[in-house]
């Protein structure tokens, strides 16, 4: 970075600091303060299954993830499919996306209370993806209390979730915003509107005079041309190789040319803490975004929490932390797994499609099935993880039918085994078994390759329970169970069944189970006697 540029970036980050600075008594806005304040909370700790409803403007078109940026790349899917739906993005942008999505069947009760009976302890929803559209009644101009649904998505979320119960979350992807919607400055390189700018590049708050977002500036929304692509590509490849070198890397610094940006970023964070008193947030970021700024935004975090409940009873979940890092906060590893027993706890974050609804997921019923998640959710609890799903909301505001059936079928297995997940705390190791997850961090096709000879071991209340990642055919032994081991064990019992035959010797532990019933998929036993856990 150029000397003029670093110093603009620093005064963008002193700046929004300053501004924020005097709301901070108590915990301090550093990393050695934050982590000596803080503890994760039992309640995080005990929930191990939560649901996200990852729902914004993006999922109107039913066309998968990142939307917004990609319908302004030529050569791209989501460019060719929003021309043939919508029209050439330098006429329908975004912008109008937004216009056309009302969520007019959105009904967060009835969802919460389907996801509850899911088994979900906490419930996540988006406050702002990188579309920059505020989800909630925030200081930001662009919000769907003005725009879209004209609701308070947040709040309605947060009642919902409250009524049943259950913890709330939101989650924040706003920091990448200002370099994720610089696409939408571009321009075809090719074909016959060649250079000719998009929307994002020639609307102004004065064009929207007499619409349906009169009064509010598109370029507070798509924040302003930083990056924008220069004149004179003549090829797809040049617009790619540029904007991959730019705008496409994922960067949690402040943005020189748009120091409003991280002050307004601030506001918002602090907005969204203080009105809806959220008991988890969700970070889409490495570490923290904007340098202090971000630490500000934590520490402000937590000093609400002391202010509200006497204690820092809250989470807040960022990816890639360091050691130290993960003293102050809680480590979220997005659509991964952990190939080790950590020792903080941690979060996975992963989805049953794509992030934003892909109604070719429907059509084409390649949802991940509950078999996968609930092998993935029993990996993550015995290694002292909680799974974070998301369950991806059609643009109308409901879930489609194969949604439901698979969040069902995750409800009729935690109704019998979840003892085996809730309350609990991992064993001495996580598991054992013949599938290899060691560099599997972030690898989908992990579980489909994991069956009954994988096993995964939780403790609650003296017991140890064995989940087993398929039904065996035939007797399984369990090689970390045998009489090498401490430990006496006395019964074992087949959760939702009977007592499972079994005969312990050195090389370890045999467990004969009944054949498989209709339905079944991960059998769980428990093994009771003193010792074990």
């Amino acid at each position: 970075m150029k000397r003029r540029a670093f110093l603009a970036g620093s005064a963008a980050l002193s700046a929004a600091t300053a501004a924020g600075a005097q709301t901070a008594p108590g915990i301090q806005a550093n990393w050695s303060s934050l982590a000596e304040a803080y503890s994760v909370p039992e309640w995080f700790r005990d929930a191990k299954f939560g649901i996200w409803g990852h729902w914004g403007p993006q999922c109107q078109p039913e066309a998968g993830d990142w939307y917004g940026r990609q319908m302004y790349q030529q050569g791209n899917r989501f460019y060719d499919h929003h021309r043939s739906t919508y029209g050439h993005p330098a006429d329908t942008g975004f912008l109008d996306i937004i216009g056309a999505w009302t969520g007019e069947a959105w009904d967060p009760g009835a969802l919460v209370r389907r996801y509850k009976a899911a088994g979900a302890r906490y419930i996540v929803g988006m406050a702002c993806h990188h579309d920059n559209l505020d989800l909630f009644d925030s200081p930001h101009p662009w919000n769907s209390t003005r725009v879209g649904p004209r609701r308070d998505i947040v709040g309605g979320w947060e009642k919902a979730i409250r009524g049943e119960g259950l913890r709330f979350g939101v989650s924040n992807h706003a920091s990448h915003a200002w370099h994720w919607w610089q696409t939408a400055y571009g321009y075809d390189p090719e074909g016959p509107r060649a250079g000719q700018r998009y929307d994002a590049a020639r609307l102004t708050k004065a064009g929207g005079r007499g619409t349906w977002w009169d009064g509010l500036d598109p370029q507070a929304l798509y924040t302003g041309a930083v990056m924008a692509p220069p004149d004179g590509f003549s090829s797809i490849a040049q617009m790619e190789a540029w904007t991959a070198a730019t705008s496409g890397r994922w960067m949690e610094f402040a943005p020189a040319a748009n120091p409003g940006f991280v002050t307004s970023w601030l506001a918002r964070q602090k907005t969204l803490i203080e009105r809806y008193n959220p008991d988890l947030v969700y970070f889409d970021d490495y570490g923290l975004p904007f340098g202090s700024v971000g630490l500000e935004a934590l520490a402000h975090y937590y000093n609400h929490s002391v202010r509200r409940t006497g204690r820092t009873d809250v989470v807040l979940t960022a990816k890639v932390l360091s050691a130290f890092q993960r003293q102050a906060m809680v480590e979220d590893i997005e659509r991964g797994f952990s190939d080790r027993l950590r020792d903080e706890p941690w979060q996975t974050c992963t989805c049953i499609g794509d992030w934003h609804y892909n109604r070719a997921r429907y059509l084409e019923k390649s949802y991940v099935p509950a078999i996968q998640v609930l092998q993935r959710l029993a990996d993550v609890v015995s290694k002292n993880g909680n799974l974070l799903l998301s369950i991806p909301l059609r643009g109308d505001g409901t879930i489609d039918s194969e949604e439901e059936r698979i969040v069902d079928q995750i409800g009729a297995w935690l109704r019998v085994n979840g003892s085996a997940i809730y309350d609990t705390r991992p064993w001495r190791i996580y598991g054992e078994g013949p599938t290899d997850l060691s560099g599997g961090m972030h690898n989908e096709d992990q579980a489909a390759k994991l069956g009954a000879h994988d096993v995964r071991f939780t403790t609650a209340g003296g017991a140890l329970n064995v989940i087993l990642l398929g039904w065996p055919d035939g007797p399984v032994t369990i090689a970390a169970l045998g009489t090498r081991a401490a430990g006496r064990i006395e019964r074992a019992t087949l959760l939702g069944g009977g007592e499972v035959a079994m005969r312990r010797s050195a090389s370890g532990l045999m467990l004969t189970l009944p054949p498989r019933p209709a339905g079944g998929s991960l059998p769980v036993v428990r093994l009771e006697g003193s010792g074990l856990a």
